[in-house]
């Protein structure tokens, strides 16, 4: 069974995100489409549907990561603020986006409070760990099978050395010369 650490993140998060809309607890707050996500940003972000892929992405790092809690989520949303001609500093990202989500995914029942010794915040149900699966599972049905390349199929690394060489000893065409390379080709140097 395929599961979320055997597909590109970035699919994984993408794919996740359009599930999360179907969902009736999962919903943007009314300031959503105003708001920048922290500090160190210059301005809101410009795609529509930012909060389901900020979900999906706290979705996966609690997967991760947890027992998390929304200060260190701050600490992985934040970023350098550029202050110009200044050093940049870093800023944490904002903790306000993080806490409703976590609420909306806590409702949602993907997420829960936990205390593991020390360490407390939230960890992912297994709801939501079916939840990504099932999502890793349809990417990797959904990709095709890719063919090997040609210097892949060679089982020895010589193999491999000879099949290059031979590629570089086939001579290319000469490309044809602009007018102003003909013209300097033609004129010899005693006229």
């Amino acid at each position: 069974m395929t599961i979320m650490y055997d597909v590109d993140s970035q699919e994984l998060i993408i794919k996740a995100s359009q599930e999360l809309k179907k969902l009736p607890d999962i919903q943007p707050p009314a300031w959503a489409p105003f708001v920048k996500t922290g500090m160190h940003k210059d301005r809101p972000p410009v795609e529509s549907d930012w909060w389901y892929m900020r979900s999906a992405s706290v979705l996966r790092t609690i997967y991760r990561l947890g027992p998390i809690g929304v200060s260190k989520l701050r600490t992985k949303y934040g970023g350098k603020k550029n202050n110009g001609v200044k050093k940049e500093h870093f800023y944490k990202g904002s903790g306000n986006i993080l806490r409703k989500s976590l609420q909306q995914l806590e409702r949602a029942g993907f997420v829960k409070f936990a205390e593991k010794g020390v360490h407390k915040g939230r960890i992912i149900t297994p709801k939501g760990k079916s939840f990504l699966d099932k999502i890793a599972t349809q990417i990797n049905k959904a990709k095709p099978m890719q063919e090997l390349k040609p210097e892949a199929k060679a089982e020895t690394k010589k193999e491999i050395v000879e099949v290059k060489h031979e590629q570089k000893a086939v001579k290319r065409p000469e490309e044809p010369k602009s007018g102003l390379a003909q013209n300097l080709d033609e004129k010899t140097p005693n006229q």
